[in-house]
């Protein structure tokens, strides 16, 4: 039996997990969690095979952090992305962060089910829909370091945004003011040359700000 463990913070989606991997009888479902911090504190008293695991959670520890985390705290257990996102700089960060697998939340069932086997098995699972060969290359990428023409500060701003944090969460995050907040994207807006939000956030993915 593989003992799965979801990480979501919609309750729904979650639910609606679960209810579908309740039809493979060699799974089961140990546990819910809302955020990388509850899976952890989780983890330290009932280890799981597979964690499914959501990148975008504005009011916790986010996807790629948590992944970095039990890897290194519990380095057997498997964990694949399970995200809306299907832009290469997400999949560049599953990578690094050492995600076993990654897929769509619009994937099908048997898709979740066929992630979880694989990387159970010790196997990668990336259905992203992008060429074998791109895939391949993005492996090959992983741990070098890129040239960055932001401060650390403003990198951890603009990956908060890119996952969907607003300003007051992002001062609740870093513990400063919302006003503090504005000023630093204004200074990243000036210094990329950028004018909305909306090209933040692709400048941001294209340049993998994400860290």
């Amino acid at each position: 039996m593989i003992k799965v463990f979801l990480v979501d913070d919609h309750v729904l989606i979650r639910k609606g997990i679960a209810l579908l991997l309740e039809n493979y009888q060699d799974l089961e479902v140990i546990g819910e969690a809302n955020d990388g911090e509850e899976c952890l504190h989780f983890l330290y008293e009932q280890e799981a095979d597979v964690v499914l695991m959501d990148i975008s959670i504005p009011k916790g520890i986010d996807g790629f952090t948590a992944t970095r985390k039990i890897k290194k705290e519990f380095p057997k257990i498997k964990i694949v992305m399970l995200t809306m996102h299907n832009e290469i700089a997400y999949i560049q960060k599953a990578i690094e962060s050492n995600a076993d697998g990654y897929i769509l939340k619009n994937s099908q069932a048997n898709q979740v089910y066929k992630a979880i086997q694989a990387v159970y098995s010790g196997r990668k699972y990336y259905d992203v829909g992008i060429p074998k060969e791109q895939l391949e290359k993005l492996f090959k990428k992983k741990g070098k370091n890129k040239k960055d023409v932001l401060s650390s500060r403003e990198q951890e701003i603009v990956r908060l945004t890119i996952l969907g944090y607003t300003n007051l969460q992002i001062a609740d995050k870093l513990f400063i003011s919302c006003k503090t907040v504005e000023n630093h994207k204004a200074n990243i807006m000036q210094k990329l040359e950028l004018k909305t939000k909306a090209e933040l956030i692709q400048y941001g993915i294209t340049n993998k700000y994400i860290v």
